[in-house]
């Protein structure tokens, strides 16, 4: 499978403020670059983008192009409806992101939206932090007759090189009645990660859900230095997990069945 990961962005002239030149890179899943280009803002519309990329879309038949910026989104989606190249908005674009960060660091900011509050109607019954050993992760939750389900093959921790039997933190939500629900909302919002943020250092805060492409949900809070401790110990546990970790909702704590399961990653980049 072909999967490319590109960025189409403006850059404003240090020199001449009224010179706005819109970048576009495109690398493959080895780091390599595979085109570079410029245009002035004027041009910056999905049809330079086919007459810049057309050729090559041709020569390499791409399966997959990954785009993680908001802004141009739409123009590579009008580029892949013509040339028939799917296009995925995907905050998961590694190579990109370091390719950018070694050659045109202040492209990468991008602004986050305020956390949003998660429907009350969603809300689950109770929670918990959990961890899970690295080698048996993968094996465990792709053989479970779980009905949403996104384990990303790019993520198995043995593939990333992880030890078997390093923990991998997650959190589980009892969802009771409203599993499903709960579930499906966050299957349609596409979840990316989930990170404590302290409100009071070692007394309380809460967990930020960062989903879709810029999205940020405030999905639990707790005011207890207990779960703070706890909540520090899990974002520890990221570090030797390489920033893996999953959010796993069931109906209640029984352990017979699983409603949904997410495997995340933070991103450094």
């Amino acid at each position: 499978m072909i999967i490319w990961q590109a960025d189409f962005y403006k850059h404003l002239s240090q020199e001449n403020e009224d010179n706005t030149v819109w970048n576009l890179i495109v690398c493959d899943q080895n780091s390599s670059i595979i085109h570079q280009g410029s245009c002035q803002q004027s041009e910056a519309n999905s049809n330079w983008l086919i007459t810049e990329l057309e050729s090559l879309v041709k020569q390499y038949s791409p399966d997959l192009i990954k785009v993680f910026r908001p802004q141009c989104l739409s123009l590579f989606q009008l580029f892949g409806k013509t040339l028939g190249v799917k296009i995925e908005a995907s905050r998961r674009t590694p190579q990109l992101k370091q390719i950018l960060k070694e050659k045109f660091p202040s492209s990468l900011k991008l602004k986050q939206l305020p956390p949003q509050a998660v429907p009350e109607n969603l809300w689950g019954d109770k929670w918990r932090f959990a961890t899970f050993k690295a080698g048996d992760f993968f094996d465990y939750f792709r053989d479970r007759p779980i009905p949403i389900k996104d384990l990303s093959e790019e993520l198995n921790p043995i593939d990333l090189g992880i030890a078997s039997g390093i923990n991998i933190p997650g959190v589980v939500i009892y969802g009771g009645r409203k599993s499903m629900y709960l579930a499906r909302w966050l299957a349609d919002n596409k979840p990316f990660s989930l990170n404590y943020i302290p409100t009071e250092v070692g007394k309380s805060g809460g967990l930020i859900l960062e989903s879709r492409l810029v999205d940020r949900w405030v999905l639990l809070t707790f005011e207890d230095s207990e779960m703070a401790q706890s909540a520090q110990k899990y974002e520890q546990q990221k570090e030797s997990s390489q920033g893996l970790h999953f959010l796993l909702i069931q109906p209640d704590d029984s352990g017979m069945t699983e409603t949904g399961i997410w495997l995340l990653k933070k991103e450094d980049i």
